[in-house]
């Protein structure tokens, strides 16, 4: 009953929205990418040839942060059970950008739309043995065409955050039929643990894995940290990551404050979203400044980068990596309330790590980071004078990296736990008649 009321707001929503949709589609570029196939069309490339039998394990990563969090998983799970085909579908376009350069096109693909007749397709064609979830990624249809061909769903770095309890919270009766069938939750912390149980996910199957994004690893040098590290040889950069309307013109504002306090400064800004590169680079253009764009790089020579020059990172995948250069980073999306993004991505790098006080989305990390002094929360009024003494005061810098560093890899080791959870849930599904 619940599931049929859910698709009766589904198709109502769809007809009332469809102008809306056609018109999106003929306008932007992105929503027309991947139709189809979201649609119930299965890319050939998928489906079981005679090359290669095995059966499939499918996992699902929304978008870029959920792709990387899983990427060593992936590769685990591919080395660990050779004898299955690892899949993984991603819901954005840069989430598939990046996954296709991580893992192949052939292994890659869009996860269809949470309709009846789109998911059928997938699940009759690929058969999965298993459909394994990055964080909360819970779809009605999805879920019950599952159940109902007893296909075990496991679920990966699961977390509720607290932007989003309340709203689960309320449409919990909705959710429990759904959650209670689950066959593993593997949680990021007990309050994602204990909120999930609250839910409807039976507590014999819901653990605390930890984070896999304490896993993540940048797995090669992206090409711009190969450039930027021969172009500012003689300069001091601070990598400003995943920032959203608001940030950019923040950072512009206290740029002079920061070069004042280190004039071989350069700034590398990476807005978190590929359609706002225009925009970014509009507002460059208009300050005044000295920048450049990544992606302008595709000849030689290269011009080294000046003292107080900005780079647009206006690409997707290479941020991790570009971190590893940065004598401070800025994490974005927390000085305005967003949630925040993932400040484990210069942790890994020794590098001190200055964010915004809106980080609810990584609420564990940043608690467990603050707790080792390993992090320093400013709020916009405060972000020049945080920028600044870590620039002045490089022994306290390198000291916070290092025990940025420390914190990342004692609290690795949620991969390893969640490839043994499955591989545990796939021996007792085989064994099962």
């Amino acid at each position: 009953m619940v599931l049929f009321f859910y698709n009766l707001a589904l198709f109502v929503a769809l007809v009332l929205g469809a102008p809306w949709w056609l018109w999106k589609m003929a306008t932007t570029h992105k929503y027309r990418v991947g139709l189809l196939d979201r649609l119930g069309r299965v890319p050939p490339r998928l489906l079981p040839g005679a090359s290669d039998l095995r059966p499939v394990l499918w996992l699902h990563a929304v978008s870029v942060g959920e792709v990387l969090a899983v990427a060593r998983l992936v590769d685990e799970l591919a080395r660990d059970l050779p004898e299955f085909r690892v899949i993984l579908s991603t819901t954005t376009r840069t989430g598939q950008e990046l996954a296709r350069r991580r893992f192949g096109p052939e292994r890659v693909f869009y996860c269809p739309l949470d309709l009846p007749w789109a998911v059928r397709a997938y699940l009759n064609s690929l058969q999965p043995r298993i459909l394994i979830l990055a964080e909360t990624e819970f779809w009605p249809n999805l879920l019950n065409g599952c159940f109902r061909r007893q296909i075990p769903v496991a679920v990966v770095n699961a977390r509720i955050s607290d932007r989003s309890w309340p709203r689960y919270r309320r449409l919990r009766s909705f959710w429990r039929p759904f959650l209670s069938r689950l066959s593993s939750v593997l949680a990021q912390s007990p309050t994602d643990a204990g909120r999930l149980r609250e839910l409807g996910c039976l507590s014999n199957r819901v653990s605390v894995s930890g984070n896999l994004k304490f896993d993540v690893r940048a797995v090669h040098e992206a090409a711009a940290t190969g450039v930027l590290r021969e172009i500012t040889q003689n300069l001091r950069l601070i990598v400003a990551g995943s920032t959203l309307e608001g940030e950019e013109s923040a950072l512009l504002e206290i740029w002079p404050q920061l070069l004042q306090a280190d004039p071989k400064l350069a700034l590398i800004l990476a807005p978190r979203h590929p359609e706002r590169f225009a925009s970014v680079g509009a507002l460059l253009e208009k300050s005044g400044v000295s920048w450049v764009k990544r992606s302008e790089w595709q000849s030689e020579p290269i011009e080294p980068l000046k003292p107080g020059q900005i780079v647009l990172l206006d690409t997707i995948g290479e941020l991790a990596s570009v971190y590893s250069l940065a004598a401070v980073a800025f994490i974005g999306g927390s000085i305005v309330p967003a949630g925040g993004h993932n400040p484990l991505e210069p942790a890994q790098f020794g590098v001190p790590i200055v964010t915004g006080p809106h980080t609810a989305n990584f609420r564990s990390i940043v608690t467990d980071l603050q707790f080792h002094n390993a992090l320093k929360i400013a709020t916009k009024d405060e972000l020049a004078s945080a920028l600044t003494g870590l620039l002045q005061d490089p022994a306290a810098a390198q000291a916070m990296g290092r025990r940025a560093q420390e914190v990342f890899h004692q609290q690795s080791g949620a991969t390893a736990r969640c490839v043994e959870a499955i591989q545990s849930l796939l021996a007792h599904t085989e064994a099962t008649p």
